[in-house]
């Protein structure tokens, strides 16, 4: 199953630091996404682009899980020659992760 069935995804920049939210469909999806995407399996997915640590923040609340990213964006946005600067691309690959089925 791909992270996208059950959640949806928006990113943040600052520098070369990207903020990625992962916000669960449905609630009670919450525990199976903060059971099965974690900083390491993030950092793994970006294992290609993340220099940096990637830390990871739980909204129970909200449902929504937020990652920070630092050394993701290529040098940041004013140093980077990437097409996706700002790194809102990030959200839709994140979201490309393969979860068990439950």
């Amino acid at each position: 199953m791909k992270l996208r069935a059950i959640a949806h995804s928006r990113t943040g920049d600052k520098g070369d630091t990207s903020n990625i939210s992962v916000i669960a469909f449905d609630e009670t999806d919450y525990n199976f996404l903060r059971d099965h995407v974690t900083a390491e399996r993030v950092r793994q997915h970006f294992s290609g682009i993340v220099t940096g640590e990637v830390t990871r923040y739980e909204l129970p609340s909200i449902g929504a899980l937020n990652f920070v990213l630092t050394g993701a964006l290529g040098g940041g946005v004013t140093r980077s020659l990437a097409i996706d600067a700002h790194g809102k691309g990030l959200s839709s690959a994140l979201l490309d992760m393969d979860l068990p089925e439950r």
